[in-house]
């Protein structure tokens, strides 16, 4: 058994020649050359079968088809996603009676909802040990033991520090699990549909939020209703608890421990080696990898010091963080957490108020479907260029039907109002995919843990600034002025950056993503520049095809 260990942590120099082989060796250059490329890697795959097979292993979940339990591991991993959206949804129901039975003030109910992004900070925080030290898979169920114990304290407050706890608790559980999930699906999925897979999650909590507001419909007319509407979460956090036990750790983050005969098994079970994409996928990823590690080790130095010192390690933390800005300063999730308040304030009723809500969580799912099934054809930079001006439109309408008299105009001020927050919700179910994709594939293998603790704790703090101070604002600047004003100006400005600084990514491995990071920021602006103006000139000359209905090949 000493001897296997030492293979995995000491790995030879073979699988480096191995790799620089086929680094010169491209699909398409030749059936000769890919016979030769795919020799190389079957050599090279039998050495850590042989391995694999004198491992001794217990019994583990699997699925005879990989491309199954791919689609299985995903599906249950962004789960965490429908947590996610479900308690930041419930408190919109929740927000119309609590306050009131626990006796709470404007500025401690602010603190109730602002406890779950505030939450999500500390969740964040804690991301990186959770996941360089207990890897991805474990780092999940620590979160979803951190929802059950937050729903808990919810569904039994008493008093404003008891749910203000049960809040922080429950963002510790978001924060930690959805800087992880992303990052988990990433690292396990084939590169050609993981811009889809990786959507899935926000699919999920979009599915969450539409979820949550079915939950306070149904439990509205039942005394004590908020309790077993906060209290609901704690059904879905133990089923992903309990699928999480059966689920592998991601072979990159195995790989990255110097565990490779493990990352070899893992991959075996949810990709297979049938394809030459999967065998040069894999054996690229391990050279990658043991060439980070290795360099780490030279170095002798603290990892995320990179970000400071390293242009492509930067490049990549402003880029994710910039994506995660614009997704929450244009104020989604305000909206979202006060979307029952905001229906009373247009004219409904607060019974009624709980069920238009749906209306808004509804266009936020519709609008997730296309990023799920078509963001890997359209490509990153496309899909955010396309869908940001579409939440603009929806903001300025909610500005209009704020301004319109729902006392002397109620049918046009609710049209009005609702129209604009069905293109607001549905445009930015399909924009914040993004804001999962984009930090999950731009960091390098060494950092990801790193970078997905600041972009996870950046998504978190800008909730929290933008939810507890929503109210505030709105008093402030009024509400055409908040919508219109702040959040829509925010819009227009991050649709120029994304014009100018966004590379694109799709159908690129993660270690091709990790090239394009290398190059100087200068020479990405100069081809988006670029790209840009042929984009005009078809759109001048009525080449609308070759605009809105893209290549999937480039």
């Amino acid at each position: 058994m000493s001897d296997h260990r030492d293979a995995e942590h000491k790995p030879s120099d073979d699988h480096k020649e191995v790799a620089l082989e086929m680094d010169h060796i491209k699909p398409g250059r030749g059936s000769e050359d890919l016979e030769v490329a795919e020799a190389a890697m079957d050599a090279e795959l039998a050495v850590l079968e042989q391995q694999f097979q004198q491992t001794k292993t217990g019994r583990v979940f699997s699925i005879a088809n990989p491309a199954l339990f791919t689609y299985v591991l995903v599906a249950f991993a962004s789960m965490g996603g429908l947590l996610s959206g479900l308690d930041q949804s419930l408190i919109s129901g929740a927000n119309l009676y609590m306050p009131d039975d626990l006796h709470l003030s404007s500025s401690q109910a602010s603190l109730v909802n602002a406890g779950m992004p505030l939450g999500g900070v500390a969740g964040a925080l804690i991301l990186s040990p959770a996941n360089e030290y207990l890897g991805r898979r474990m780092a999940i169920i620590v979160s979803c033991i951190l929802y059950t114990i937050g729903a808990g304290l919810e569904a039994g407050s008493i008093s404003f520090g008891m749910m203000f706890a049960g809040r922080f608790v429950l963002g510790m559980g978001v924060g930690l699990e959805g800087g992880t999930v992303p990052v988990y699906v990433a690292e396990c999925v084939p590169r050609k549909i993981r811009g889809n897979l990786v959507s899935l999650y926000q699919l999920n909590i979009a599915l969450g939020e539409v979820l949550g507001y079915a939950v306070a419909a149904i439990f509205v007319n039942v005394e004590g209703n908020w309790r077993y509407i906060l209290g609901s979460s704690l059904v879905f956090s133990t089923i992903l608890l309990v699928g999480m036990f059966f689920l592998p750790e991601s072979p990159r983050f195995l790989m990255h421990k110097g565990r490779s005969v493990e990352a070899y098994g893992v991959w075996k079970r949810i990709r297979g080696f049938d394809t030459f994409e999967s065998k040069d996928e894999f054996l690229g990823m391990r050279q990658a990898v043991t060439a980070e590690t290795e360099e780490q080790e030279q170095t002798k130095k603290w990892p995320w010091l990179d970000f400071f010192t390293d242009p492509r390690a930067r490049r990549a933390m402003v880029y994710a963080n910039i994506m995660i800005f614009l997704g929450q300063f244009t104020g989604v999730n305000a909206v979202m957490y006060y979307m029952s308040v905001l229906m009373e304030n247009i004219g409904f009723d607060d019974k009624t108020s709980v069920f238009m809500s749906l209306v808004g969580g509804g266009s936020l799912l519709i609008g997730t479907i296309p990023a799920v099934l078509y963001m890997e054809r359209f490509g990153r930079r496309y899909w955010a260029n396309a869908m940001l001006p579409g939440f603009f439109i929806g903001l300025l309408l909610i500005g209009i039907g704020y301004k319109i008299d729902y006392t002397v105009h109620p049918k046009a001020a609710e049209g009005i109002y609702l129209t604009g927050l069905i293109l607001y919700m549905g445009f930015f179910g399909s924009y914040a995919c993004l804001t999962w994709v984009i930090p999950a594939e731009v960091f390098p293998t060494y950092l990801r843990s790193y970078g997905m603790t600041t972009a996870d704790a950046n998504l978190f703090l800008c909730s929290f600034i933008v939810t507890y101070n929503f109210t505030r604002m709105m008093d402030s600047m009024g509400r055409i002025g908040l919508t219109l004003g702040f959040y829509g100006g925010i819009a227009i400005l991050g649709w120029f950056y994304q014009i100018l600084f966004m590379p694109e990514t799709k159908n690129k491995s993660l270690e091709e993503i990790d090239e394009l990071f290398n190059r100087p920021t200068s020479e990405i602006v100069r081809e988006n520049i670029k790209s840009t103006g042929e984009v005009v000139s078809d759109l001048f000359h009525l080449r609308l095809r070759k605009v809105f209905v893209p290549s999937p090949s480039h």
